[in-house]
């Protein structure tokens, strides 16, 4: 199997994520037909709905079935699971709408935590009070107790995240829409946009003998 001839899809709620092996792309829930893709595809998904349809589909193969789900929680996301899979030693931070914190030692998941993403902690803080109605400076100081306000609800979301996470000491990689924000506190993290493909891939070799 090349990765130049490997669909890989990664199902949301909202969106098909594909990778083609060089490029990846979109598409949109809502007017997507799977049965129009005749190549094989391999996929994770998180829409109940969309996997029942793809149940159908013989070209799609749903990488889940390959997975020790025993390893993990039982109501743990399969891109969750996927996300750890792709390293052996390391902490993941996805950065979505939701912020989802994994920790991964020596191959074993230790467990994870999640926490609000941006936009649901901002519109918290807007709730409370218009006054309070601030975009996050993630390039305050978390090393000085604060003396405005911005800076004042920026240190409360991102310093607990910051110490729970460098206090496991292992290498970070950032992931998710918003990787790029979260790298101004975690400087030494690397960003890897593609890490749940990289798991599938990764998956598919391990089962190469199954899966031809």
């Amino acid at each position: 199997m090349e990765d130049s001839i490997m669909l890989l899809c990664d199902i949301g709620n909202t969106s098909y994520h594909f990778f083609d092996g060089l490029n990846d792309y979109k598409k949109s829930v809502d007017d997507f037909r799977p049965d129009a893709v005749k190549e094989t595809v391999y996929f994770i998904s998180v829409n109940a709905a969309i996997s029942q349809t793809l149940e159908h589909l013989k070209n799609w193969i749903d990488l889940s079935n390959f997975i020790d789900k025993d390893r993990y929680y039982e109501t743990m996301g399969i891109d969750r699971i996927f996300a750890t899979r792709a390293i052996d030693n390391g902490i993941i931070i996805d950065a979505g709408s939701a912020v989802t914190v994994d920790v991964i030692n020596k191959g074993k998941f230790m467990g994870g935590f999640i926490y609000p993403g941006i936009n649901a902690m901002q519109k918290t803080y807007e709730n409370i009070s218009p006054a309070l109605a601030y975009s996050f400076n993630f390039e305050c100081d978390l090393d000085i107790m604060p003396k405005n306000s911005q800076d004042a609800i920026s240190y409360g979301y991102l310093k607990t995240l910051y110490s729970e996470v460098i206090s496991h000491n292992l290498p970070i990689i950032l992931t998710g829409g918003d990787a790029v924000k979260f790298k101004h506190i975690f400087q030494d993290a690397k960003i890897d946009d593609r890490l749940i493909f990289n798991s599938m891939k990764k998956i598919i070799k391990e089962n190469e003998d199954k899966l031809c």
